[in-house]
């Protein structure tokens, strides 16, 4: 096997703080709201919502309570995830009342293994007849990746290892099963990856990366898997009909597949771990496929949101350039997975293009995921909303109009707090001779090179472009690189007071020299607002314009603009205002401008143009919107 050959390196969670405006509120209400919020609703403890039963599926599967299992396939992931960002929550605030709880949920989990490692409550309380057999609709090696990913968090964070140990022995089952030596078999939702991959890094036992190799490797290979395992297996879980091997990225070889296909978030997913694995073995091949893939997605197929995935149906990835705004499915889990896919690409390519992506998610398709109080949540995220239509006519169902406050299927809400909880590691990279900042998130980090250095950042992103470092502890040469934002024309720079024209390559400004205690490097980036337009192949927004300030995308909403909002327009040359607005959106700025309204009228058709009143027009930040009663909402207008 070739050495690691990573460009640079996430830092480890421990030696990052953040202290920032905007996410320390998010991380704030993670522990305050989401995270007991959460649990509750794992434990049915919360009145009018969705029933979970995640926990009691464990408690029945240990025997320790009568009943059948509830609930998705997959609903152990739920209790993953959940235990995922606890692990980082204790990082940002020990809180040993809850480490006690989670360390309860991790023992009982422990006794519903079985006693040859398997560990599935499905499986175990409903179809133990059935395990293996299924894995393209099943889940059965997704669940083990999140539950492996949590067992690693945990790990890292209390230095605890009964939860690791649980996960080490289903993960030796896994590999002992699987493999070139062994049974054929790949997933049908891809996670698993990803997880060995992690579980590799932080035990240094190599078949677990071995294995994370084999599924990816495996895939696509003719004869197709799962071709083979639907003609040996007279059972569905979900219905029957046709493999469609696209769906599951699975109809070619990985390093041969050209665009993105299937379901968004198992897609996003199988790349982030193949961007791990070749950031690990130095695949210029794998690395390519991972390029290649990248530039279809966010160039091709990605709203300007963020979200990605643009039908209900499946889920899924349809074809280039086909983006509607009020049908569009863009799950709140598949903007997650897009991050993870982002930061691993930066440790195999360090390039600005990956950060830019990253801070899109970050601003828009995920936090529009959560209400703001933190108790309400969106699996799909519209770019258009109309009550009446949206949520509730068969090809909007899906697209609501309001948060509810938890689903049957719960993959997104445990999804966002496991994110949020572990900004940190997004926010900076190093390798052995370079700090990368890839966000412009206020924290102070510690990192390991020459000798040892300390900084902070100050910020007020999103809202102000000046954004100042601190050198705390610092004596050495080496390279400080700033992510220059997609959307930033120009900037300024100076270190020491003194202006500075750093070295660009790769959408990084590079600053090298001798750092010393108390240095300081600050940067503007001038915050203009701007108008996007999108790609005539894209034919519902043909003659529109969204309008973006710094990493925020902006939409209209009802509560400011009133009703119809489609017979708003925004004139070319029209001055557009910012104005700051504390109050239920929060700290926010706002964009004002004077347009356009058509004037109502009872006539369906007429040979006369609409007449076109003048109107002041409100634009919010999209990632706010949803939070003041039911409207209508929409990010693109007509110019």
């Amino acid at each position: 096997m070739n050495e690691p050959k990573k460009v640079q390196t996430s830092i480890d969670l421990k030696k990052v703080k953040v202290q920032d405006e905007f996410w320390s509120h998010i991380q704030q209400l993670m522990l305050d709201v989401v995270i007991p919020y959460q649990e509750d609703v794992l434990h049915d403890r919360i009145p009018g919502v969705e029933k979970s039963h995640a926990v009691e599926n464990f408690r029945i599967a240990a025997g320790e309570a009568e009943g059948q299992f509830y609930g998705m396939v997959f609903q152990d992931s739920d209790v993953a995830k959940w235990l995922e960002a606890v692990a980082y929550s204790l990082l940002i605030r020990p809180d040993a009342a809850l480490e006690k709880r989670a360390d309860e949920l991790i023992a009982l989990v422990g006794r519903a293994q079985q006693e040859d490692g398997y560990l599935n409550t499905y499986f175990t309380v409903k179809e133990p007849e059935h395990r293996w057999q299924n894995l393209r609709e099943c889940h059965e090696l997704y669940c083990a990746g999140h539950l492996i990913e949590a067992a690693v968090a945990y790990y890292e964070a209390t230095g605890k290892d009964a939860f690791l140990q649980i996960m080490r022995r289903y993960a030796d089952l896994i590999c002992a099963r699987f493999g070139e030596e062994a049974v054929r078999g790949i997933p049908g939702h891809q996670e698993i990856e990803l997880a060995l991959v992690k579980l590799y890094r932080v035990t240094g036992d190599e078949k677990y990366l071995k294995t994370a190799q084999y599924f990816i490797n495996e895939r696509g290979v003719q004869p197709l898997y799962f071709d083979e395992e639907e003609a040996r297996r007279n059972w569905h879980h979900w219905s029957g009909g046709p493999v469609d091997n696209d769906y599951y990225q699975a109809r070619l070889p990985v390093r041969e597949q050209q665009v993105a296909t299937g379901h968004s978030v198992r897609a996003v997913y199988m790349y982030t771990a193949m961007a791990d694995l070749a950031a690990e073995t130095h695949d210029p091949a794998l690395l390519e496929a991972c390029k290649r893939l990248w530039n279809n997605v966010v160039n091709k197929q990605m709203y300007v949101t963020g979200g990605i995935g643009s039908t209900r149906h499946g889920e899924a990835f349809t074809f280039d350039y086909d983006l509607p705004n009020d049908t569009i499915y863009a799950e709140t889990c598949a903007s997650v997975g897009l991050v993870f896919f982002a930061r691993r690409m930066l440790e195999a390519d360090v390039n600005s293009c990956y950060g830019d992506i990253m801070e899109k998610e970050l601003y828009g398709g995920i936090l529009s995921g959560m209400q703001l109080d933190g108790k309400r949540f969106f699996y799909v995220n519209p770019l258009e909303v109309v009550p009446g239509l949206s949520g509730r006519q068969e090809e909007y169902k899906h697209a609501l109009p309001q948060r509810p406050g938890w689903y049957a299927c719960a993959c997104c809400p445990p999804n966002v707090a496991r994110l949020m909880t572990s900004l940190g590691q997004y926010a900076w990279g190093q390798n052995e001779d370079t700090i990368f900042a890839h966000l412009y998130m206020g924290s102070e980090a510690d990192f390991d090179l020459r000798g040892g250095v300390k900084l902070c950042c100050e910020s007020q992103y999103a809202w102000d472009g000046k954004v100042r470092y601190t050198f705390l502890k610092a004596d050495g040469n080496f390279a400080l690189a700033l992510r220059k934002p997609e959307w930033a024309k120009s900037f300024q720079l100076s270190v020491n007071g003194e202006t500075l024209q750093p070295v660009e390559k790769n959408g990084y400004l590079y600053i090298t020299r001798q750092w010393n205690t108390g240095d300081t490097v600050e940067i503007l980036f001038p915050m203009e607002v701007r108008r996007i337009y999108c790609n005539p192949a894209v034919r519902e927004n043909a003659g529109c314009v969204a309008l973006c300030r710094g990493p925020v995308v902006y939409a209209l909403e009802e509560a400011d603009n009133g009703k119809n909002l489609a017979a708003l327009r925004l004139g070319r040359d029209v001055e557009i205002h910012t104005e700051k607005q504390s109050g239920e959106l929060g700290d926010i700025t706002l964009l004002k401008a004077v347009g356009k309204r058509l004037a109502p009228t009872e006539d369906l058709y007429t040979d006369i143009p609409f007449a076109q009143q003048e109107a002041s027009i409100t634009f919010i930040p999209y990632y706010a919107w949803g939070n003041r009663g039911l409207g209508e909402m929409r990010v693109w207008i007509h110019e």
